[in-house]
């Protein structure tokens, strides 16, 4: 009861400080205008995406990712976009020396860091943890997703405090709704929810950050993962151009968090508020796609081997 009426007592000025935070966001919206903005795992996707709504807001740009002959039509895109200078950086994110690397080669070329944004990451084959043939199989998932974005983090942070600049990090909305078959891809968004959360609270208001946490999107990265698992093919997909737009638009407000398609905010609630019924909801639809994905192969051998007979 007590706790009660403390929440009630709170909930009035709080809400209030909410509207004029809101009022704050809708007037004011950073102008990226020759900002310089980083982005990982800039070759395709959401990063390929970012790239784009960044030069189209004129911010300068270093494009980062270990496929760097594919960063090349990426960064003509992003100056015939409106961007006035773009450099690309061939760079494992995995790897210590890597990251400190590029983030000196930034600084290097542009003489300051504005926005760094972490997006590279990979999700992997779909498995079950009881069938994991070893675990050393999936530690590239933890290293790319989870260190790849604290290396780089690590030596942009002197950089992003002389700016007053800003992180933003692409984490996943399986890192606090996690879908099954995809547990190491889901813990390492979830440990990279909490330690840039963390980050947050350490760092103060020297420098901002925004989490973003979309669904499944439709980039090449998911469309593997539904070659490997026909079940993720019955999940929605959202655009990587209307993510990466909300990712932008929410970053340059000073957002904390960020979450596309919008439909994917409304779990999060429900995950808290109702978390048996949740799970009780998680655990039958997988099991009717598991269903769903037997009787698949089942029909497709059965069709198989008539033709097979036909044949014959």
């Amino acid at each position: 009861m007590i706790i009660l009426s403390i929440i009630i007592i709170i909930m009035l000025p709080f809400l209030f400080f909410k509207l004029l935070i809101y009022v704050k966001k809708l007037v004011y919206t950073e102008n990226m205008t020759m900002k310089v903005v980083l982005i990982t795992g800039a070759a395709t996707g959401i990063g390929e995406q970012l790239a784009y709504e960044y030069a189209k807001r004129g911010a300068r740009l270093s494009l980062v990712d270990i496929r760097k002959e594919n960063l090349g039509a990426v960064a003509d895109m992003a100056r015939s976009l409106g961007s006035p200078d773009v450099i690309i950086i061939g760079a494992d994110v995995t790897k210590l020396e890597d990251s400190k690397w590029f983030v000196d080669e930034t600084m290097n070329h542009f003489g300051q860091l504005d926005h760094l944004v972490n997006n590279a990451g990979v999700i992997g084959v779909p498995t079950l943890v009881e069938d994991f043939p070893n675990f050393t199989k999936y530690t590239s998932i933890m290293e790319t997703n989870f260190w790849g974005a604290a290396y780089g983090t690590l030596y942009a942070i002197p950089h992003l405090k002389n700016s007053k600049g800003r992180i933003i990090v692409v984490a996943s909305a399986c890192g606090w709704f996690p879908i099954p078959r995809l547990s190491i891809y889901n813990a390492s968004k979830a440990a990279i929810i909490s330690f840039f959360e963390t980050l947050r609270i350490e760092l103060g208001w020297s420098i901002g950050i925004t989490i973003a946490t979309p669904g499944f999107i439709n980039t090449n990265l998911a469309s593997r993962v539904i070659e490997d698992e026909a079940t993720m093919g019955r999940l929605p997909l959202g655009s990587a151009f209307e993510c990466a737009k909300d990712i932008v638009k929410s970053a340059c407000r000073g957002d904390m968090y960020v979450t596309n398609p919008s439909w994917v905010k409304v779990l999060f609630p429900c995950k808290v508020l109702f978390p048996e019924l949740v799970d009780w909801g998680q655990r039958h639809i997988f099991e009717l796609f598991q269903t769903l994905t037997k009787r698949r192969a089942i029909n497709m051998l059965v069709s198989k081997n008539n033709q097979e007979l036909k044949a014959e």
